[in-house]
């Protein structure tokens, strides 16, 4: 009788590690999927980063998801504050139905990213600003491009000359800017540098010697007039740098320098 009732236990405590197992079993499954579900959600983060506002269809395709896993994730970081929303731009007549959302990343998303020592860095420049004047602090960005304006141009010289926006822009993200190259069509023509991150964004909302001078560096790199279209400091989305065609690099390039030579004619006449 003894025996059949120690039996009878034996088997309630199998029955018992069964299910101990089952569940532990049950907490590691479910641990490897949110790893998986974060891991891809930071994935979606990430190329929403670089690649500026996109669709929930583009992203999709990108990373092979479904458009319900899609919606998913782009749900989370709505609520995480990570990014936002906007409605495409539409040229030309736009079909039926409700033009597409773009997603893009916000300050909050930016700043999971990078950011480290933003407060250091402003204080450090209000400080220098106080001390020395606001040219300090040109002078101070212009020595902090240098060292990045060095390092990149024996790469940049050494590419074609059509292939120097694209090779600068190789060189950006690798140090973390996540850059890319496009042409632009018509007559104007020329090609468009976009930088998808700033690790300096916030510091240059303050202090834009720091895009100044980056420009600056830049139409010395590729040896011909840019302009500075757009910058994530002043609230873009991408820091936009238009680069004159070859073809016209000539004509920028006596057009600028008229207009120097008229703004310094103009000071002179009111100074005298």
């Amino acid at each position: 009788m003894r025996a059949g009732n120690e039996l009878r236990h034996n088997d309630v405590v199998k029955n018992m590690g069964q299910s101990g197992l089952a569940a532990a079993q049950d907490q590691v499954r479910g641990a490897r999927t949110a790893g998986s579900e974060q891991s891809t959600r930071a994935r979606v983060a990430r190329l929403i980063l670089e690649n500026g506002p996109v669709t929930a269809a583009a992203l999709g395709t990108t990373l092979g998801l479904t458009p319900a896993a899609v919606r998913r994730h782009l749900d989370h970081l709505l609520d995480d504050g990570m990014v936002g929303t906007r409605t495409a731009r539409v040229y030309g007549n736009r079909g039926r139905g409700r033009p597409a959302r773009m997603f893009a990343i916000t300050d909050a998303g930016r700043s999971a990213f990078e950011h480290t020592y933003d407060d250091l860095a402003t204080s450090a420049l209000r400080f220098l600003e106080e001390r020395a004047g606001p040219q300090a602090v040109t002078d101070f960005a212009r020595r902090q491009v240098a060292d990045l304006e060095r390092r990149y141009r024996p790469v940049v010289e050494s590419a074609p000359l059509a292939d120097r926006v694209r090779v600068l822009a190789e060189a950006l993200s690798v140090d973390g800017y996540a850059a890319s190259a496009t042409a632009r069509p018509g007559p104007a023509g020329g090609e468009q540098l976009c930088q998808h991150h700033c690790p300096v964004a916030h510091v240059a909302a303050e202090y834009p010697q720091l895009c100044e001078a980056e420009t600056e560096a830049f139409g010395r790199l590729l040896g011909t007039p840019v302009q500075r279209l757009a910058t994530i400091a002043h609230g873009d989305g991408i820091c936009t740098t238009h680069v004159t065609a070859p073809s016209l690099r000539g004509s920028a390039a006596n057009t600028a320098a008229k207009v120097t030579r008229s703004n310094a004619n103009e000071v002179g006449g009111l100074s005298a």
